[in-house]
């Protein structure tokens, strides 16, 4: 039989060493959700611990329930990156984060320390947020959730990016024998790494920091949750490898090691409400290989790599991937695409990725000068992959600055793969919009016939407020793909773009 692990055993087995702590780390300004009654407002906020990376110099931070007293956020230090295309290497970038729980409604005031305040904007802009400006201090409400950035003089590096969450729900017990508990302060662990056992809770104080990889290997419901920060991790914020009913939540991942989440052969994962931002080569978002089942809802991801990235084997990671849904989320690229599907896989036992869906998604910023490595949206099957049954349902597209729109190629990139890709097949693409100047040329390529694209509807895609569709007023000689710009190729097969109304119809019918 088995003895229950206590909290101090299981902090042992971890091996985790409590660098600096104390309540003292700790602003709780209201009561936690589970305390609190009625719709009365509620504020959260929470004190960066001595020894985390902060940046004081760009941005001052103010929160407060209407009629109530102004309470001061911490601000870290989250570091970017800007690839030099004559050098190669990537000068990393400082920026400003500020994290807060609420309910109700907030009022957020934001100071431009620097001074010199010419353009305001908050981003995503489907948000609508319009702040009141003076001088330069800037204010705004808040009457939900928001994962937001607030960019000053078009500074898409120097700005400031808030994170207003909901209050937390069912906070566990710091002395529950199931609860791995990090309270204020900054930890680490002797060798940078936290296994989790089965059934067990990773709990990271929204005023934790912790210095090591979060490993579930081989376990069943296990998780990992909190509002503290991952920083710095060595080999990455979290790994899921061979595992079930997986959970990470509203946690940080702070400039990690490698990338914030690897998801391998593993199946019902869910990622939800969970920040991450990069500044390292390879610093991917989250990377599915060989998995199932997996849920990513209201992330934020601004990396140095592919945000979403999706695959078959890889490594020592083999299987099909299958019924991904990534929804609610925003997503910024500073190097390579906010969403890259398919690229590595099993040439010699071919697998397949499918039933995929993108719903709601936010795409601030995309920058990749090589053209092999662009879309905001790429489906580029290699190793014998198979891409079929991908939905896009309400994707907005801001001004990025370079790249394409949408690249749907079936490739044999030589620098990864040992083979051609299958094919794409069934793709719908419903209420994607672009705001921005224009376009350069997507690309839909099929290999060879046998290797194609084949079945690509486009419903109610609007560029600039001007919806492209088959049936628009164009010369005959014009093909709609002009209209985008859209090069395809003679192996793209049943390609369609429709408006709403004659998707409707179409549906209808049949």
């Amino acid at each position: 039989m088995n003895t229950p692990l206590t909290r101090r055993s299981t902090l042992q087995a971890a091996g985790a060493t409590v660098l600096a702590a104390g309540l003292s780390g700790m602003m709780a300004t209201a009561a936690r959700a589970d305390e609190s009654s009625g719709d009365t407002p509620q504020l959260v906020t929470y004190t960066v611990p001595s020894g985390a990376p902060v940046k004081t110099d760009s941005f001052s931070v103010k929160v407060r329930v209407p009629g109530g007293s102004w309470q001061t956020l911490g601000t870290y230090l989250a570091t970017l990156n800007l690839v030099n295309t004559t050098t190669g290497s990537g000068q990393q970038q400082k920026a400003s984060l500020a994290y807060f729980d609420f309910s109700g409604t907030v009022e957020v005031q934001v100071t431009y320390i620097k001074g010199g305040v010419r353009k305001v904007r908050v981003r995503p802009d489907s948000y609508g947020i319009k702040p009141e400006v003076l001088a330069d201090t800037l204010q705004f409400t808040l009457d939900r959730p928001r994962n937001i950035v607030v960019q000053i003089n078009d500074d898409i590096f120097d700005c400031l990016h808030l994170f207003a969450r909901p209050l937390e729900q069912n906070v566990p017990d710091k002395d529950d024998p199931d609860v791995i508990y990090f309270g204020p302060g900054v930890h680490t662990t002797p060798d940078g790494t936290l296994t989790v056992p089965s059934d067990k809770t990773v709990y990271l104080h929204g005023g934790a920091v912790l210095k090591s990889r979060v490993i579930f290997k081989d376990v069943e419901k296990a998780k990992l949750l909190g509002r503290g920060v991952i920083y710095a991790a060595p080999g990455g914020g979290a790994t899921v490898e061979g595992s079930k009913n997986i959970t990470i939540g509203e946690v940080t991942m702070l400039n990690p090691n490698g990338y914030a989440v690897t998801i391998g052969e593993s199946e019902h994962v869910t990622i939800r409400g969970m920040g991450s931002f990069s500044s390292k080569g390879w610093g991917d978002g989250i990377d599915i290989f060989s998995s199932s089942h997996v849920t990513v809802d209201g992330v934020f991801m601004r990396n140095a790599d592919d945000c979403i990235a999706i695959y078959t084997h890889r490594w020592d990671y083999y299987g099909d991937t299958s019924n991904i849904h990534v929804k609610n989320s925003t997503l910024w690229a500073d190097v390579a695409h906010p969403i890259n599907v398919g690229t590595h896989g099993n040439t010699d036992s071919p697998e397949v990725i499918e039933n995929l869906t993108f719903e709601n998604i936010d795409i601030c910023d995309h920058r990749e000068p090589q053209m092999g490595y662009q879309g905001c949206l790429a489906l580029n099957p290699g190793d014998s992959n198979l891409i079929k049954n991908v939905k896009v349902d309400g994707m907005r597209v801001e001004d990025f600055r370079q790249g394409q729109l949408i690249h749907m190629r079936v490739m044999y990139n030589t620098k990864y793969n040992t083979s051609v890709g299958r094919g794409i097949q069934d793709v719908y693409i419903k209420d994607l919009s672009y705001t921005g100047p224009a376009l350069s040329t997507c690309l839909l390529l099929g290999y060879d016939t046998d290797h194609g694209i084949d079945s690509v509807t486009f419903e109610n895609l609007v560029l600039n407020g001007k919806v492209i569709a088959d049936s628009m007023k164009k010369p005959g000689w014009y093909l709609t793909t002009d209209y985008i710009p859209m090069h395809i190729n003679e192996h793209v097969t049943n390609l369609k773009f429709l408006t709403t109304a004659e998707a409707a119809a179409a549906a209808s019918a049949s």
